[in-house]
């Protein structure tokens, strides 16, 4: 989600997603959220933040309070770590609706925050 909302926040920016226990595909309540905010992700597949680590960034940016705790160290260059977190949506209980409803919340703060935080380094 946060990929996304960044890549239409600062579109001349490279713009990298990874986890660090990705799942083999993208969570289908992620891919409906997503549609609903004008987003097709289908075509997108989760990558593992290991294939990353040696390349130089100016922001690594880590979003799930597990990622802050686990995120291996990168070796490459990197100005500045920085961490913005959110619940993970995938992990909620309820029925269908109810975790339907964590996504779309989770989404709605993650796109304020990203969005919020582009205009202030663009």
């Amino acid at each position: 989600m946060a990929e996304a909302f960044m890549q239409k926040a600062l579109p001349q920016a490279e713009i990298y997603s990874a986890g660090t226990d990705p799942a083999p595909e993208i969570h289908p309540f992620t891919l409906k959220v997503m549609r609903e905010a004008g987003f097709d992700l289908s075509g997108k597949k989760p990558k593992n933040v290991d294939q990353f680590l040696r390349q130089t960034f100016d922001y690594v940016v880590t979003v799930c309070d597990e990622a802050k705790e686990s995120c291996p160290v990168f070796t490459g260059k990197v100005k500045q770590r920085l961490h913005f977190g959110f619940e993970d949506p995938a992990k909620a209980a309820g029925t269908d609706e109810e975790v339907l409803r964590k996504f779309r919340e989770v989404r709605d703060l993650i796109r304020q925050r990203f969005e919020t935080w582009a205009k202030n380094i663009g």
